[in-house]
């Protein structure tokens, strides 16, 4: 992953192609999203501090998700990091599909469909993902804050990425937020899974 350019492009450039894809990754996200929470076996770090946070609030998961991106896009400010089309994408787009991802599945009984449940949630991510960023039409607020935070400290993308992770983690944990199997598999899967997706989906700049 680390030959692709990913660095942001203006919106105006081929936008008839790259915000569909923009908008159609999102939704996928948020739909893979459901997936997990429905499978009931644990979630990614910052789902599991939605979901301690929708449960203490009594808020629907996506209103949680996007009232939650909208602070970490505050914490942009002093990092000095810029939101682009995608950032604001990411905040409503991935809020609306996991709603109606929960209001339209049910949640199964059968372990066996719980865990389809997880393993395609998990591998709708990685392609969501792999999707969202390959666009380039900027991060979202939690990838932004990652890549900036690297930027200022100067500190490795893993070190910042993996402090950030076990801090979100924690304290979703701590407010009761799903922790299982499932979070597991994400953090082993979610990397192998976007570099493999990555090059086929990745919007290159024409010379």
């Amino acid at each position: 992953m680390t030959d692709l350019d990913l660095r942001p492009v203006s919106v105006t450039t081929s936008p008839v192609r790259r915000l569909p894809q923009l908008l159609g990754g999102l939704a996928v996200y948020g739909i893979s999203m459901g997936l997990m929470i429905r499978s009931g076996l644990g979630l990614d770090p910052w789902d599991v501090l939605h979901d301690a946070l929708s449960r203490r609030t009594g808020l629907s998961f996506g209103t949680v998700t996007a009232a939650l991106g909208a602070l970490v896009l505050l914490c942009w400010i002093p990092i000095r990091q810029r939101p682009g089309v995608g950032t604001v994408a990411n905040i409503l787009v991935i809020a609306v599909a996991v709603d109606a991802t929960l209001a339209l599945v049910p949640a199964p009984s059968a372990l066996v469909v719980r865990i389809l449940f997880l393993v395609a949630g998990v591998v709708l991510n990685g392609l969501a993902t792999a999707v969202y960023i390959g666009v380039r039409l900027g991060p979202g607020p939690r990838d932004g804050l990652m890549t900036g935070l690297t930027a200022r400290t100067r500190l490795s993308v893993r070190v910042v990425r993996t402090g950030i992770e076990i801090t979100v983690l924690a304290t979703g944990w701590l407010l009761g937020g799903t922790v299982g199997v499932g979070t597991v598999v994400y953090a082993l899967a979610i990397g192998p899974l976007t570099q493999a997706f990555l090059p086929h989906v990745v919007w290159r700049l024409k010379v």
